[in-house]
């Protein structure tokens, strides 16, 4: 019974992506042969091929072929598919620019136009840009952080045309995926389409809510899909969570137990490691990859060994603050459109949202919000910069919020900007990392709680260390080390890749706010 949910997708994606490649199940043998035998370096590449023949037919072609003379898997692949295209080193990078004209050029090489369903890439009708590197595709909420940017530079046209390509992708789908190819399907990313849609209302004006409501209503009623059939027996279902004294919070998951097809082999090795039943651990780690904190000691039982990953039994912090803003959002658009009863109900579910975020995220101990660990009923320890997006988000009182900025200043901030987390750990979402988004949202947070000289502090640092990697290298990086700013950032699964959408963004950002 717990995959059913899961099947029933399968059985519509297939009936309406014919023209789709669900990779691993398609050509499962020749998928797995190339997968765990690691043939190409990065286990992203072979997904992100496009057969020349109906995929039904290439496991078929390969085991007839695999045992002739001569035979090769290079050969075999460059007769049967197209690779993708290689784009980890932009012409670009050429330190005589000067980093501003390096991202206005840059704007264009990271702009994709339209796209159709080919291979595992969806179809998207308008233009919109991807970070960069390894990354070819759209990804959900990297792409708020990119359109920041992009309006810093008057591109309001593909501001738009982003907003219109999640909303596509939530009528299609019913919810915007982790980014446009059929192995993101299962899961989506942090929600920022409210955030997108406040963007945009600034741009074109308050019609833009009337607009987007359906989307957002859907993006809504897919994050608490399964809310209904909760009880105190029943206490879970997908994304959401009944708490003992009757409140509703949310959790990142994924509906696909199995391993990522575009991290096949590391997957299956590391389930080997792990005490738990492999469709657990598929998912633990898959629900991690919808957090896009993929991956960090927040998600570890043990805050070291990713072995011990338990994504699933902990509601985050920054996604239940995130939906609180849906369901605000939601309010303001019911209320602009004159229907006064849903503005109210909406209004009531996000109140009804901030008294939990309060009662199970404060830990008034450390003076820091964070995650709640439900199967425990434990607050989380307070070592990871989440805990801010209750400042972001307007909902801290203003002793609360003195004490995050006190804790913030002592714990995370480094010469370089704000540390991810207070651990190391290998994992590329811990210490000695930083990332743009992260900076965005606690500069913001400290701005709106008048904090000026923390927030100026941390810009000024996150854009000097910005501009000196770009003087050195010439590049702008998916990722930064704030604490030794002599070396690169790194950890997870892929090399530091460049580009890149949301470091350009939140730079552009940031540099305007002066």
């Amino acid at each position: 019974m717990k995959h059913i949910g899961f099947l029933l997708f399968l059985l519509f994606s297939y009936s309406t992506l014919k023209s789709q490649i669900f990779p691993d199940k398609d050509y499962p043998i020749l998928f797995s042969d190339i997968q765990l035998g690691g043939f190409f370096g990065d286990s992203k590449t072979f997904p992100d091929c496009s057969p020349l023949i109906p995929a039904k037919q290439i496991d078929s072609c390969y085991l007839a072929e695999k045992t002739l003379p001569g035979f090769t898997l290079k050969d075999f692949i460059s007769t049967y598919f197209i690779l993708p295209e290689e784009n980890n080193n932009y012409k670009t990078n050429d330190t005589t620019l000067s980093i501003l004209e390096h991202i206005e050029v840059l704007w264009d090489e990271l702009t994709c136009q339209k796209t159709k369903a080919e291979g595992t890439m969806l179809e998207l009708p308008y233009a919109y840009i991807k970070p960069g590197g390894r990354f070819r595709e759209i990804y959900y909420w990297d792409s708020y952080f990119t359109m920041l940017g992009l309006n810093e530079s008057g591109k309001t046209e593909l501001v738009e045309n982003m907003v219109k390509n999640f909303s596509y992708l939530i009528d299609t789908f019913g919810f915007i995926p982790n980014g446009n190819r059929t192995y993101y399907l299962s899961r989506s990313q942090p929600p920022f389409f409210s955030l997108m849609i406040d963007l945009l209302s600034k741009i074109k004006g308050e019609e833009v809510y009337t607009k987007y409501l359906p989307q957002l209503e859907k993006e809504y009623n897919f994050w608490m899909n399964g809310k209904e059939i909760l009880t105190p027996n029943h206490t879970t279902s997908r994304r959401v969570v009944l708490l003992p004294d009757g409140e509703f919070l949310n959790r990142y998951w994924d509906d696909d137990p199995s391993p990522r097809p575009e991290a096949y082999k590391e997957d299956i090795e590391l389930a080997k490691l792990s005490p738990e039943p492999d469709s657990v651990d598929f998912r633990n780690i898959r629900a991690s990859c919808e957090s896009g904190w993929d991956f960090s000691s927040r998600w570890l039982n043990d805050g070291i060994g990713l072995e011990t990953i338990e994504t699933t039994k902990i509601l985050p912090v920054d996604l239940n603050c995130l939906l609180y803003h849906l369901e605000t959002t939601i309010a303001k658009a019911y209320q602009i459109s004159g229907n006064k009863k849903e503005s109210e109900n909406y209004s009531k579910l996000a109140k009804t949202r901030e008294k939990a975020i309060q009662k199970y995220f404060w830990r008034k101990k450390a003076g820091f919000y964070v995650d709640y660990h439900f199967e425990l009923e434990w607050q989380n320890m307070p070592n990871q910069l989440a805990g801010i997006y209750p400042l972001f988000f307007g909902i801290a009182d203003k002793k609360q919020a003195k004490k995050c900025a006190e804790f913030l200043s002592i714990h995370f901030l480094k010469n370089g900007g704000l540390v991810t987390t207070t651990k190391t750990t290998g994992e590329q979402w811990d210490a000695p990392n930083a990332w743009a988004p992260l900076q965005y949202i606690c500069i913001e947070g400290l701005e709106n709680y008048g904090f000026e000289s923390l927030s100026d502090t941390i810009k000024t640092r996150w854009l000097n260390l910005n501009t000196s990697i770009y003087t050195k290298t010439g590049k702008l990086l998916e990722k930064y080390n704030v604490e030794d700013l002599g070396l690169s950032g790194g950890g997870g699964e892929y090399p530091t890749q460049d580009g890149f959408g949301w470091t350009n963004g939140v730079y552009l950002k940031l540099l305007h706010k002066d």
